[in-house]
């Protein structure tokens, strides 16, 4: 098997080049979202004048307190009861913008300070992304394998394998492939190994992150390249690989004009997932019958009674020492997500050799104002990284979605990182991972603006890591 470092591309001239354009970036953004923060800011007060300024915010956040307690009504709530929520959350919005709006210009006024305030942060995100370019995971160059099989499910992503002729395509490209029955059970991780038993170098999969995570761990454990092919429903692992989600076909680019990324696994009493494993209330839905065919709906049928009558087992997740008790959610992930709970963030990186952890306990409209209000500075949301996490819960077994799928686990159940284990064969060029809507650290951007030109620190130890 190759060395993580092997055909690994070294930081020169052009790479030195594109940090020094990226740190430029950076600084003049940085100062720009500053700018327009004090522009927000002077036109605010100009608009509700200085000595109704104070009032002015009570309002404000009056609002914005009334709107989340309304959503949680929503969200815990069902039929006239959910309606009146959403009615209230709209109420409190739509009245602080006619508080504001009774003169022409003070309401023009503030409509340019919104738009000053969210110019801020447009430029403040682009100014971080552009401090972050470059610190990707790195790229090894390796030979096209000679004997790759890919397993496919046609019954996955509603037919993607039919729809995008996967299976044509992937034989024209040498490859042997292996249909699957969606009548029947069948066990994937043993059809990997009798693959690789008959001499393939290479396993990839077309379909769910569940089956992707049972192939990749055999790939893994016999150290041999995995192809990720975008043909499940969500993709997630895909996604976070920067594959096409649209057309799948692009995929099999790896095989002839492809490059490497060492990636980590997750395990979970023993079986390895790419995504995450979830216990709790996101775990009771996984559950449901109905939740494979309408997995939306039957989220926001469920979440009103899990959340404010949660009846399942009583979690404690023993993270890195740290304990947490009484959670109503835990999500476990291979590699921390950008921001958010559970769907609404990505994982930047896939080698950070860490487990995210997420844990929600709301106890009330008061702590779901709070989270609504505060995101993840909220004491309702526990975020950590951690290197194993041990799920224990009063009862002997506990339900768990890992990767989507829904199982039952003995307690206790050990979550574990498995660094750089996966070699996983992408395309060259990939469509990228779409940035994830994340909050804006002023004060990285206080450092930006205020630095003077040259590498950003991050740059350069980026470039000492790669040249070590």
């Amino acid at each position: 098997m190759p060395s993580h470092r092997a055909g690994q591309e070294q930081a020169g001239p052009a790479r030195r080049a594109r940090q020094a354009r990226h740190a430029r970036r950076a600084r003049w953004l940085a100062r720009a979202a500053l700018a327009l923060v004090l522009a927000a800011v002077g036109l605010l007060i100009a608009a509700t004048d200085l000595g109704g300024a104070i009032v002015a915010v009570l309002i404000a956040v009056a609002a914005l307190a009334l709107a989340a307690v309304g959503s949680w009504w929503a969200l815990t709530h069902h039929g006239a009861a959910r309606a009146a929520g959403v009615l209230v959350a709209i109420g409190a919005l739509v009245g602080m913008v006619l508080l504001y709006a009774n003169s022409t210009v003070r309401w023009l006024i503030a409509l340019g300070a919104a738009v000053a305030w969210a110019a801020a942060i447009a430029c403040g995100r682009a100014a971080l992304r552009a401090d972050r370019a470059e610190q990707g995971a790195p790229v090894l160059r390796t030979p096209a394998p000679r004997r790759p099989v890919l397993i496919m499910n046609p019954a996955s992503g509603g037919g993607k394998v039919e729809q995008f002729d996967l299976v044509r395509k992937a034989e024209a490209l040498g490859c042997r492939v292996i249909l699957l029955d969606p009548a029947h059970h069948q066990d994937v991780a043993a059809l990997a190994r009798q693959a690789l038993a008959d001499g393939a170098d290479l396993l990839g999969v077309a379909g769910g992150d569940g089956t992707q995570a049972l192939v990749a761990g055999v790939a893994a454990e016999h150290g041999v390249p995995f192809l990720v092919i975008s043909a499940g429903t969500r993709n997630h692992f895909a996604m976070d690989l920067g594959l096409d989600r649209d057309d799948p076909s692009r995929c099999l680019l790896a095989l002839t004009d492809g490059v490497e990324l060492r990636v980590d696994l997750g395990e979970v009493a023993g079986r390895t997932f790419v995504n995450n494993a979830s216990f709790g209330v996101y775990a009771e839905i996984v559950q449901r019958p109905e939740y494979r065919d309408a997995k939306a709906s039957t989220t926001l049928d469920q979440l009103p009674d899990l959340l404010t009558g949660y009846a399942g087992a009583r979690l404690t997740a023993h993270i890195d020492g740290t304990v947490l008790a009484g959670p109503q959610a835990v999500l476990v992930s291979c590699n921390p997500y950008d921001t958010g709970w559970y769907g609404a963030g990505r994982r930047p990186r896939m080698d950070t050799g860490k487990l995210g952890v997420i844990g929600l306990t709301v106890r009330g409209a008061a702590q779901a104002a709070d989270l609504a209000l505060r995101g993840e500075q909220s004491g309702a949301l526990t975020t950590m990284t951690a290197d194993e996490v041990v799920v224990t819960a009063d009862t002997d077994t506990v339900q768990a979605g890992v990767d989507g799928e829904a199982l039952t686990l003995p307690t206790p159940v050990r979550c574990r990182i498995l660094p750089g284990a996966l070699r996983v064969r992408v395309p060259r060029e990939r469509p990228g991972v779409p940035e994830a809507r994340r909050s804006v650290d002023w004060r990285r951007l206080g450092v930006l603006a205020l630095a003077l030109p040259g590498k950003s620190t991050e740059a350069k130890s980026t470039e000492a890591a790669v040249e070590r």
